[in-house]
């Protein structure tokens, strides 16, 4: 599982010209299941993800993390990080995990990090999404587990 975590000022996911999730300051985390990924894999990912201080405290130092500020999560489910670039000129994903097994995984991990923060939100798993940021710092972290 690979997590890409960017800290931004607002984000927001829309399908079909419709919003349908959208955060004030927190993170927009992208959601990639590898093929050989497990459900088991997700507590402590969650858990990680949920306790990574990456917000600045007073003194400008990375200290404090989701949990703590209560800042917002919008997660968006992404096949294209596991896209394998080194071969020709078109990535092929062969290591992403199909929908069907990918799925659940991501619906695992969706209630694991809602059970943890309280609220998120959310795009549509396999649907052709729009997402738009305003990434702050810019701070941009990769999580995998």
């Amino acid at each position: 599982m690979r997590l890409v975590v960017q800290r931004v000022r607002q984000a927001s996911v829309s399908v079909s010209q419709a919003t349908i999730g959208q955060i004030g300051a927190g993170c927009l985390v992208l959601i990639g299941i590898h093929r050989q990924d497990r459900p088991e894999q997700t507590t402590r990912l969650s858990r990680k993800l949920a306790d990574l201080r990456i917000f600045e405290d007073a003194d400008g130092k990375m200290n404090h993390s989701l949990l703590e500020t209560r800042k917002e999560l919008l997660l968006v489910s992404q096949f294209t990080l596991y896209g394998n670039c080194m071969n020709g000129r078109r990535p092929d994903f062969f290591e992403a995990a199909p929908a069907s097994h990918a799925l659940p995984i991501y619906e695992k991990f969706s209630k694991e990090i809602k059970e943890i923060l309280g609220t998120i939100q959310e795009g549509k798993f396999g649907a052709q999404m729009e997402v738009s940021l305003i990434n702050d710092g810019p701070v941009t972290l990769i999580l995998e587990g």
